[in-house]
């Protein structure tokens, strides 16, 4: 599969190996035969965990349809895509109790996506965010939203029919902008969201309104939360982010007056930087806390620095 990269390279989590392969999920026989088949991979998620070893390397558990059945035999059973050699792959849904049956791998563990997302390879990585996003999507529709009567899994796990009125429900993915906005002397502003930790500090982001455009989106954002006004808005890339279900999408804003007004609710503070005041901040522990080096929040932090401004 072609990958296509922005100015801020290939993001973590979408660097997917294998074909979605849409024209096979209403495929009875050949679901049937692939899970069937000995070359088929399937792994276990649970919430926004995965079955994963981190040594020798980091990688999913795989294992095969017949003997995912005997450890968890009623799981639901998500289909992920097909790689170019033909191996199809599966995700199943688990409770963590279940897990303790007999496992071949002795270093497994129910693992965050947070924690090896940045150490899985592009393959694991891709199918890890595929399927932990469609698992946090089924556990929130449940319910058909036209009639309210109970939904079922269909099309391999990519959609749910009500059980009443026959609607077909999608997989929701919420657009959200998130921008690394710059003032004239080209200083990067960062902001603290008044729920996080002390130390830590990232870039202004927001979610996309209905009817909104994605530049009117950094724009409004920037001024609700900041109070500043945005001259220019420039797309640089996006990144899926399955906790649970955004699409970020990562801009470059510029404003010619740095004067700030904070919300006074959702910024605990603010403040500019340049690139030596940012190394300075972070080295002697008054940012203790950039953005985790998955997100494309750190990605837009080091495009304007040059490079790691932690290193």
């Amino acid at each position: 599969m072609r990958h296509f990269e922005g100015e801020l390279g290939r993001m973590l989590l979408a660097r997917s190996e294998v074909d979605r392969a849409a024209e096979r999920r209403t495929d009875a026989d050949w679901q049937a035969a692939a899970w069937a088949d000995a070359r088929t991979r399937v792994f276990v998620v649970h919430d926004s965990k995965a079955e994963a070893v981190v040594e020798p390397s980091a990688a999913l558990v795989f294992r095969g349809g017949a003997q995912t059945d005997a450890l968890h035999p009623d799981a639901d059973r998500y289909f992920l895509g097909v790689d170019p050699d033909g191996v199809a792959y599966f995700a199943v849904v688990a409770e963590p109790a279940e897990i303790d049956g007999p496992i071949d791998f002795p270093t497994t563990a129910l693992r965050h996506l947070r924690d090896i997302a940045g150490i899985l390879p592009d393959r694991d990585g891709g199918l890890l965010a595929h399927a932990i996003g469609l698992d946090h999507w089924h556990r929130a529709h449940r319910f058909c939203g036209v009639c309210g009567q109970p939904t079922v899994m269909t099309h391999a796990g990519s959609v749910r029919k009500c059980t009443g009125c026959g609607a077909d429900h999608f997989p929701r993915t919420d657009p959200a902008v998130i921008m690394a906005v710059t003032d004239a002397d080209d200083r990067l502003l960062l902001a603290r969201n008044a729920s996080w930790p002390p130390n830590r500090a990232s870039v202004l982001a927001g979610f996309v309104e209905p009817g909104e455009t994605l530049e009117h989106a950094v724009a409004r954002e920037v001024f609700e939360e900041a109070g500043l006004v945005v001259t220019a808005v420039e797309y640089k890339g996006s990144q899926p982010w399955p906790l649970p279900r955004s699409l970020m999408l990562g801009f470059t804003a510029r404003v010619e007056s740095p004067e700030l007004n904070l919300d006074g609710a959702e910024l605990d503070w603010a403040k500019w930087y340049t690139r030596p005041e940012l190394k300075e901040a972070v080295a002697t522990g008054e940012l203790l806390m950039l953005p985790s080096e998955i997100s494309i929040s750190r990605r837009l932090i080091d495009h304007w620095y040059g490079s790691d401004p932690s290193a």
